[in-house]
Order: structure tokens, then sequence, then C-alpha cells
């Protein structure tokens, strides 16, 4: 999934996607060979204090 805000080039954002029953994959999609992969609660928890503006 790319985020609406990657302007025409699609090449500005971070993509996500299932690995596993349990897992997500991210990747810059500037640099897609690297993959960081990690489990679907901490992920939420990062989307939830990132909408909290939590983090800056």
């Amino acid at each position: 999934m790319k985020s609406s805000f990657s302007g025409e080039g699609g090449n500005n954002c971070v993509e996500i996607a299932p690995a596993s029953p349990e897992g997500i994959a991210l990747r810059e999609s500037e640099s897609p060979i690297r993959v960081l992969t990690t489990d679907r609660a901490v992920f939420g928890a990062l989307v939830r204090s990132v909408k909290a503006a939590q983090l800056s």
C-alpha cells in the first residue's frame, strides 16, 4: 500500500504489506531492497503514537 501523498513519481513514501499472519513488512520506495519486518502489534503502536502526535 502506498501513501496518496507520495507524489506522481511514487518514490517518496514507505510501503507496507503483510509479511505473515502476525507480521508487517516495510520498505522505503527509494530503496526497495531493504525490508524491515515487525509484528502487527508493534506497528500498530507506532501508528497510534504518530496519530496522537507523541512522536515528532
